[in-house]
């Protein structure tokens, strides 16, 4: 077989080498051990939480080596391409700050030495080295058609090895006056590998997250051209993370079955393969059981929803680092006021069987992202978001933004912070009392104090409140009623002989706190009664006096 004849006949229109791409696109100049790594994904408008986990990886494996992070498309299968998806998907991303550093950063936006980043900008790049591999006798032109290859399937249902290889590889040694024949006749052709592989080999690799896999090693001829000339994924991303240069891949374990074919492709396209490292998929628990994070059942798997809570994108990006590697909470517990970007990201501490998603988890760890924020953080974080998902907290805030901020700074900035709100949408309920508009009043108590008791305090009290009170002045008046309504100022001493007396000043505060803000635990009373104001602070103290008035 003359096979340079062949591949000539098969790609006439492509006249250039595997070395002038080689040229094109040479070895990154980058310091010893920085990693090069990538996110591919098709664009089909779905930015998955495992997606944005796994970039979340790949993109801390490239910075935490100075390495490079780069975006390309796989879109090879136009008939499934979505309009905006890629802007959908960068967005998605950039929220997270994850922001490549290089490759399709908007839709029709490029940047970097080594475009093009859209596969199918790059059909002459895969039909060179397509073109080569027939040069060599290693890849061959396949004419079966549709029924044929159903025909094999259906023969093959009981076999332990399916595709098309030893016997059902008809078309592998056919000479080139055969295929001349075919190729006038107008028959239709896919390219195929003609794999080197043998029923008895091993592929062997080491797994940066599992360790060392073996497998049988490939022996189908896999199509590495379909027949309209566009690239299998395999062959395009053999070809891509070469010239690209990626160093490290990290994608779902569900391609460790596709490894013995793609290291393949890497030794017979002569090309130093990356590293794999496969992630499990996220988990959930389930009737005592755990199943992957599904976009069907589960809003949590879409990455908007997070946006749509009101979730910090710093608590998110924690999260997924509690997830990733088990020793990130210890660093954090070391390290409270540190960037994340310095904790370093260990792919060798990620999970084999998937890490858990625990929404509860998530909320915890975001009450102590928010609570370290300072309020005028809080504020403009909250306020953007409630701009676009809540137009009541954002008409409350816009009323007096200052006062707002300040609402929002109770019990905030000291060293006991309180950890009242996990994302923005718990604060509309959270500062709902400091509202006329929002208050709801509640007159159930707890402990010692009972609407008797509540009648004499707020008699008291309603004559002796004083707004420009200091904070040791606001709580002497509180003091000063305890004994007046058979109380005592002295917590100790009332459990010492609670029989004596009919509460404490805790019970007092307690009735207070009810009366002006319809619960029984809320941060700070002093500063709640200052930034509610006088004529709010007495109308609702008469509201529930005359309410226990009625109990009585």
């Amino acid at each position: 077989m003359d096979y340079k004849a062949l591949a000539g006949r098969l790609f006439p229109t492509i006249d250039k080498t595997p070395d002038y791409w080689e040229e094109k696109y040479p070895p990154r100049d980058l310091k010893d051990g920085a990693r090069v790594t990538r996110f591919a994904p098709s664009p089909t408008g779905f930015l998955h939480f495992g997606n944005l986990f796994t970039c979340l990886v790949s993109y801390k494996t490239a910075k935490d080596t100075n390495g490079v992070f780069y975006v390309r498309v796989e879109d090879t299968d136009q008939k499934r391409k979505v309009e905006g998806a890629i802007e959908v998907m960068l967005k998605g991303l950039s929220v997270y700050g994850i922001v490549p550093d290089e490759g399709v950063v908007g839709e029709d936006e490029q940047v970097g030495d080594y475009a093009p980043y859209y596969q199918s900008q790059r059909k002459e790049i895969y039909q060179t080295y397509a073109k080569s591999l027939v040069e060599q006798g290693l890849a061959y032109p396949c004419f079966m058609t549709p029924e044929e290859l159903d025909e094999i399937r259906t023969a093959q249902e009981n076999e332990s090895i399916k595709g098309i290889w030893g016997k059902w590889a008809k078309h592998r040694d056919l000479g080139f006056d055969e295929v001349e024949r075919r190729l006038e006749n107008g028959e239709a052709w896919t390219l195929r590998l003609k794999s080197p592989g043998t029923l008895d080999g091993k592929c062997r690799f080491d797994d940066l997250i599992r360790g060392k896999i073996e497998m049988p090693e490939n022996v189908q001829d896999v199509v590495i051209l379909k027949s309209d000339g566009i690239p299998t994924y395999h062959f395009a991303h053999a070809v891509d993370d070469h010239l690209m240069r990626t160093t490290h891949v990290m994608r779902g374990d569900e391609w460790i079955a596709s490894v013995p074919i793609h290291l393949q492709l890497f030794r017979v396209l002569g090309f130093k393969p990356p590293k794999y490292a496969h992630i499990a998929p996220i988990m959930k628990e389930e009737n005592g059981g755990k199943r992957k994070l599904s976009k069907r059942k589960d809003p949590e798997a879409k990455v908007t929803y997070y946006a749509e809570q009101g979730f910090p994108k710093e608590s998110v990006t924690e999260y997924m680092l509690t997830l990733a590697n088990s020793n990130f909470e210890d660093w954090r517990r070391m390290n409270q006021n540190e960037s994340i970007d310095k904790f370093p990201v260990n792919l060798k501490k990620m999970s084999v069987s998937g890490a858990l998603f625990d929404m509860v988890k998530l909320t915890d760890v975001s009450k102590n992202v928010i609570c370290k924020m300072s309020a005028d953080k809080v504020f403009d974080l909250s306020y953007e978001w409630a701009k676009e998902y809540d137009s009541d907290l954002a008409a409350l805030y816009e009323k007096d933004t200052a006062r707002a901020t300040a609402i929002l700074n109770i019990d905030r900035e000291n060293k006991k912070p309180r950890k009242d709100i996990a994302k923005w949408n718990d604060i509309p309920d959270y500062i709902s009392y400091m509202y006329d508009e929002t208050f709801v009043p509640c007159y159930d108590l707890t402990g010692n104090a009972t609407p008797a008791l509540a009648v004499k305090v707020l008699e008291k009290y309603i004559d002796a409140v004083n707004l420009d009170d200091d904070k040791d002045a606001w709580f002497g008046r509180m003091k000063d009623i305890c004994p007046l309504v058979g109380c005592t100022p002295n917590v100790k001493e009332y459990k010492q002989n609670p029989d004596a007396f009919a509460g404490h000043v805790g019970d007092v505060s307690t009735i207070i706190r009810v009366a002006l803000t319809g619960r029984t635990n809320t941060p700070d009373l002093f500063a709640i009664t200052a930034l509610l104001g006088e004529s709010t602070v007495k109308a609702r103290l008469e509201a529930a006096l005359n309410h226990y008035k009625e109990e009585v």
